[in-house]
């Protein structure tokens, strides 16, 4: 819904503030949600949009040129690709980023350490959400010498709950199954109304009416 991304758009600026001189590349493919806030958030704050060339998100050395090229402060990866990025010495010359977001996989723990080895000072942030959510609803900001690496807290107006088979929180430290509420949940699964029951469910912390959804 245009409300969730809207959302998600205004914490992302709240949050890591893009300004006028702030240059984002734009190299996921278009199908992928994580697109959707490469187009809209430099172009909703003035900020430069620098487009890669068609396949060229899996080319490491060109995305190393080009953000030196063309001064890309903010970009993002998937963790697989990151991994593939850091092995090309090439990367140790994109210092000017100031921004490096990665969701779409588990980010793991060796592999943060390698991207501050490589690149410094440059903040590093784990993004979580699924498809059935407006992009991403949880964030976390990564340091060196981590254990492992948390989805992170739940960004504005979205609830994140870990529940047992009864729907009842459970306990810091056991297990249960995560669920999602808030603004920036989908309306279902089109054209499939039995699935979207089955996923979608009440929401017994939220107002009346509310809704969450089970990962």
């Amino acid at each position: 819904a245009h409300r969730g991304i809207l959302n998600r758009i205004l914490w992302m600026q709240d949050t890591f503030r893009l300004t006028t001189s702030d240059v984002v590349l734009q190299k996921t493919p278009a199908s992928f949600d994580v697109s959707v806030w490469e187009f809209l958030w430099p172009t909703a704050v003035g900020a430069k949009l620098v487009l890669a060339k068609p396949g060229g998100h899996r080319d490491p050395v060109y995305l190393a040129q080009l953000i030196q090229d063309r001064g890309v402060t903010v970009t993002h990866f998937v963790p697989s690709m990151l991994r593939v990025f850091l092995q090309d010495p090439v990367s140790r010359g994109c210092t000017g980023l100031r921004n490096v977001f990665c969701s779409g996989e588990a980010l793991t723990a060796d592999l943060v350490d390698a991207f501050h080895a490589a690149l410094g000072g440059v903040p590093l942030h784990n993004l979580y959400g699924p498809t059935e959510a407006s992009v991403d609803v949880t964030a976390w900001p990564c340091a060196p010498d981590m254990t492992s690496v948390p989805i992170g807290k739940p960004v504005w107006n979205t609830g994140t709950y870990v529940l047992d088979a009864r729907l009842s929180r459970v306990p810091v430290g056991v297990t249960g199954e995560l669920f999602l509420a808030g603004i920036q949940l989908a309306r279902g699964y089109l054209g499939r109304p039995g699935l979207t029951a089955e996923r979608f469910v009440a929401d017994p912390f939220g107002p009346p009416g509310s809704r969450m959804y089970r990962t």
